[in-house]
């Protein structure tokens, strides 16, 4: 994890590059490594300039497990800023694989952190393949750090801790109850603490897990005490045993940064045990002989056929707050008027495009909308535009045409809004609510904007105050990220995160009519819901306020499909609360949950849910899948990509803090991998995919193989752990010969919204085909 990660020392480093600069000045490879940052490595410009690109190469001259390099551009000049990026590792200077990373760095002198999937390695390159600026064929960097193990590797999955036990050189329990049983109870408010009255038991401290059976154990996670600091651990070894009498030497040893995010400890190797030591030599901030843990955790190596596997990290010149898929194998993303900050009306935003099919990303500043599209409501359009409404600007109303590649601004809307919801209508039209965030005042109730015209109309019998939390902060928090599903005529079901349920009517004036309780669910703001199959919807995570209070491991089912009173069930738990966190549904109907906090906090890495899991209708169950390397949390995003991966990145925009998280990763499900990781043979849909098709309409697909089902998948567009254009569609179908199938549309546009679909076809097994993009109505 990013914050975790130390900043490796560089002594005896050496440093050499494709060319550099000695005719016009001393600007060799090793001056990135001198600690000053008046000096710099330049590309060769005199007597003529030598072509992009350029590399340097860093020798650490031991093999470490390395997980971002930061770079710092020159301190005077702007000439050689790097814009598109690759880094490459190497064991041994010779052989080198695909990049881990790749991206484009912003024309400014902020010092970037280029973050990637940990691996062990003794010397990394960044190539440049473009300046910034576009003021030349240079390169340049005034210094060049690295970050060493961030204590998560992607590679492994948290086993389940039921029926653990653990116990303890020492525990406190004169002045509170802080046993070891308490770095396994899963509550961010309880915690071990070693000794301290009515004397203070001496350094070392261990606690030791028992897991009850032998297993192949891979790395430990420590999480911090969530309230005070005393007893952080520092300098720390792992040991584990069989029998819990003989340990064997450390599989893992260093020290941890003083301050509260989730920290790990990858092991050298894997090793089969029954027993986990964590010892603590030293307290993180030196406070005193103490030593502390809110939760510990133990994972094992990641098989790929049952708990996925991720891909690289990929850089990214900015937070992506908000993302699209569009219908063109793109995806579109943006922060606020900052690349990694946000405040104010700027009136401009920081917008960025990632080829899905090269993993390029380019990165546009949008002025001519006079719109800072920060904290928007967003639906994606019928013809794939996307309406992006609202934020800090807020009452503009902004789209972008991903035909054209252009943005344009739409009427205003009559409320000024932040933090609102959006969902496109069967109609063709956009509805919105809420967001009392920005714009002033607390009476966002409902209005409508025409695809005919443009223009908005208020809902007068649509007010926001019944759809409302009760959270102590009033509306300003209470009216946010609402979960909106949109059904026939222009109806729209109000699911949360309210614990009140309501229908709306979008007709005329509109109407607002109660329709129960999400069964047993308090309020769960921040949690999020999808639609997996037709009238069928998950809900998840979430707390009973926007911060500062524990998050929920409850989900629950809600069923439109018994008539008018949504039937509302609860299903089984999640294994990590979340707030903050995203939830994708698949082709297969399953979910997938990424991300989020144990408790949450705006801006922090504290409680984060590092293991992302997947839920299946058939069995209401949660299954545990790979761990991240990066915490996703406040300000992050997920999205389903037409090849039937996810998505999922961002997290932070707080300017000059350590939560940024300009970057993603795509994660490989299961249902697509073999034993060995491979990739399991797909289907191919090979023909009959028009581009557009109407409601209704009956499609002659054909396919490469047998096929078992079809399903529609609405392009997502998410932002604030809300997404509520995503849902899946199952299509009825006939086979009428090898490969060939009538495929039928719903007619309903209510079941089928208008907009941009993916179309994929899954064999027996449950693999999905690769997407054919269609707009349907």
């Amino acid at each position: 994890m990013e914050p975790a990660a130390p900043t490796l020392p560089r002594d005896g480093w050496t440093a050499t590059a494709s060319d550099h600069e000695t005719v016009r000045g001393d600007h060799r490879p090793l001056r990135v490594l001198d600690g000053d940052p008046n000096t710099m490595w330049h590309s060769r410009w005199s007597p003529t300039a030598a072509a992009l690109p350029h590399s340097i190469t860093i020798d650490i001259k031991e093999t470490a497990v390395l997980s971002a390099l930061v770079y710092r551009p020159r301190a005077t000049g702007t000439n050689g800023r790097i814009g598109e990026y690759a880094i490459h590792l190497s064991a041994d200077g010779v052989a080198w694989g695909a990049a881990v990373a790749t991206g484009t760095l912003a024309d400014d002198a902020t010092v970037k952190t280029l973050s990637f999937a940990p691996k062990g390695a003794r010397f990394i390159r960044l190539t440049a393949t473009t300046e910034a600026g576009g003021r030349g064929p240079f390169s340049s960097a005034g210094e060049i750090n690295l970050l060493g193990d961030p204590g998560t590797a992607a590679s492994v999955v948290d086993l389940p801790r039921e029926g653990w036990t653990a116990s303890a050189t020492s525990f406190e329990t004169a002045r509170g109850a802080h046993a070891p049983a308490a770095a396994l109870d899963g509550d961010p408010d309880t915690l071990w603490h070693s000794r301290w009255s009515p004397t203070t038991a001496p350094f070392p401290h261990s606690i030791t897990i028992d897991m009850k059976t032998a297993r192949p154990v891979s790395a430990l996670s420590y999480e911090p005490r969530r309230i005070g600091v005393n007893g952080r651990i520092g300098a720390h070894t792992v040991t584990t045993s069989l029998n819990g009498t003989t340990f064997s030497t450390p599989v893992a040893s260093g020290s941890w940064k003083d301050d509260d995010t989730l920290k790990g400890a990858t092991f050298t190797r894997t090793v089969t045990a029954r027993y986990v030591r964590l010892t603590a030599t030293s307290e993180a901030g030196g406070r005193g002989p103490w030593a502390s843990a809110g939760e510990i955790r133990i994972s094992g190596p990641a098989a790929p056929a049952s708990h996925g596997v991720w891909g690289k990290v990929t850089g990214f010149p900015l937070v992506p707050v908000a993302t699209a898929v569009l219908p063109n194998n793109k995806m579109l993303a943006w922060s606020a008027y900052g690349i990694d900050r946000f405040g104010g009306s700027n009136g401009y935003t920081q917008t960025a495009i990632m080829d899905l099919a090269t993993g390029r990303v380019t990165q546009r500043r949008v002025d001519n909308t006079g719109h800072d599209m920060f904290c928007p409501g967003i639906a994606v359009l019928k013809d794939g535009r996307v309406l992006v409404t609202g934020g800090s600007n807020a009452e503009r109303a902004s789209i972008y045409d991903p035909a054209t590649d252009a943005w344009a601004s739409t009427s205003d809307m009559n409320i000024a809004r932040g933090y609102q919801a959006m969902t496109l209508l069967s109609t063709g039209d956009a509805f919105v609510l809420g967001g009392s965030w920005s714009g002033g005042g607390s009476a966002k109730g409902g209005e409508v904007w025409s695809s005919a015209n443009g223009t908005w109309r208020k809902l007068s019998g649509v007010p926001v105050t019944t759809t409302m939390t009760a959270d102590p902060r009033g509306a300003y928090r209470a009216d946010n990220h609402q979960w909106l599903h949109a059904t026939s005529n222009g109806r729209v079901l109000h699911l949360g995160p309210s614990k009140q349920i309501n229908w709306i009517s979008t007709s005329g004036n509109g109407t607002i009519t109660a329709a129960g309780r999400r069964a047993d669910s308090p309020d769960a703001m921040n949690g999020n819901a999808v639609a997996y199959d037709i009238g069928k919807l998950l809900t998840l995570g979430g707390a009973t306020a926007y911060e500062n209070v524990k998050a929920t491991r409850r989900a629950y089912t809600v069923d439109l499909n018994g008539g008018g009173t949504p039937i509302s069930s609860r299903t089984g738990d999640m294994a990590y609360a979340r707030a903050f966190g995203n939830s994708v549904v698949m082709p297969d109907g399953k979910v997938a949950v990424f991300g989020g906090q144990s408790f949450p906090v705006p801006f922090s890495d504290a409680t984060s849910a590092m293991t992302p899991e997947i839920w299946d209708p058939a069995t209401g169950r949660f299954t545990r899948m790979a761990s991240m390397a990066v915490p996703r949390n406040y300000h992050s995003v997920a999205n389903l990509l037409p090849d039937g991966r996810i998505f999922t990145g961002g997290g932070g925009l707080c300017g000059a803090c350590a939560t940024n998280h300009p970057d993603g990763a795509i994660f490989t499900p299961p249902y697509l991998l073999n034993a060995d990781g491979s990739e399991k043979a797909r289907p191919v849909i090979t023909g009959g995919v028009p581009a557009r098709a109407a409601n209704g309409a009956q499609l002659a697909v054909t396919t490469d193989a047998d096929v078992s089902s079809f399903a529609l998948v609405r392009a997502g567009a998410s932002t604030h752990s809300t997404d509520n254009d995503q849902r899946r569609v199952p299509l009825t179908f006939r086979q009428t010969g090898a490969g060939a199938y009538d495929v039928t549309v719903p007619a309903d546009p209510g079941v089928a919204l208008p907009g941009t679909y993916f179309l994929f076809a899954l064999n027996a097994e449950g693999v999905p085909s690769k997407a054919r993009m269609l707009t349907v109505g």
